[in-house]
């Protein structure tokens, strides 16, 4: 069973040697658990700071898509390369504090409360993935495998898509990147499918990690899992907060 996260997509390929080996001590769900509170309050931390001290100015939306490029490079480069090692885990963890920090004030101060009310949602989502997880009301199954990653990369591509169109014509499609003006229906059903593929994503997570803790992988690997967490819980919030600017309006 594959997950629809492209970092813990990787666990089964890049562990298979380290499995056979035995000589690391194996991963405990604990591990996983403590490696992502730790990465989540510093990705906290780093977003409040930057809320605080970072100020407006005309070069900081150049600055924001370096950031958030410097992102998406990382996780390319630690999914792909399976890197368990904590530096660059932790250096995205900062990049997103930033990035988060100050978008998500530019949309506090157009919508008073919308942050409060995407984190909430976004941890909600969590939480509920992880007791319907545990109480085997969804099951990770192949079926839902195929779905899940399917939406996943649909909605990669269209965002993509969208992006080059509105560079190209100015126009807006199914993803709004201003905070004012009327939206249609389309990007409401759009941010809808994203959402409940990111939260069925979890589930697919929540599965791979424990299937890799019963395979006995060693316990560097939890960097890697926590960190795959993360990448889930960011893109749920940016889609929460979309949506819910939408509702905003």
């Amino acid at each position: 069973m594959r997950s629809a996260n492209p970092v813990l997509d990787r666990l089964d390929d890049t562990s298979r040697e380290d499995r056979l080996s035995g000589d690391a001590e194996a991963v405990t769900v604990d591990d996983v658990a403590v490696r992502a509170v730790g990465l989540l309050l510093l990705t906290g931390m780093v977003a409040a700071v930057a809320w605080v001290v970072v100020p407006p100015a005309l070069w900081l939306p150049a600055a924001l898509a370096g950031t958030a490029l410097a992102g998406v490079a990382l996780v390319l480069v630690i999914s792909l390369r399976g890197i368990t090692h904590p530096a660059p885990i932790i250096g995205y963890a900062l990049l997103q504090g930033l990035l988060l920090g100050v978008a998500s004030r530019t949309f506090e101060a157009v919508y008073p409360g919308i942050v409060a009310q995407a984190v909430v949602g976004t941890f909600g989502v969590f939480l509920g993935m992880a007791l319907l997880y545990r109480a085997r009301v969804i099951r990770a199954t192949p079926r839902l495998a195929r779905l899940v990653i399917g939406t996943l990369l649909g909605v990669l591509a269209v965002t993509l898509v969208n992006l080059v169109f509105r560079l190209l014509t100015g126009r807006p499609g199914v993803e709004i990147y201003s905070l004012t003006g009327q939206v249609g229906w389309l990007p409401y059903v759009f941010s809808g499918v994203a959402i409940i593929a990111g939260a069925l994503s979890f589930i697919l997570d929540f599965d791979q990690i424990e299937r890799s803790v019963r395979d006995g992988l060693p316990r560097r690997y939890a960097w890697l899992c926590a960190f795959g967490l993360l990448v889930g819980l960011i893109f749920l919030y940016w889609q929460i907060l979309r949506l819910l600017s939408y509702l905003r309006r």
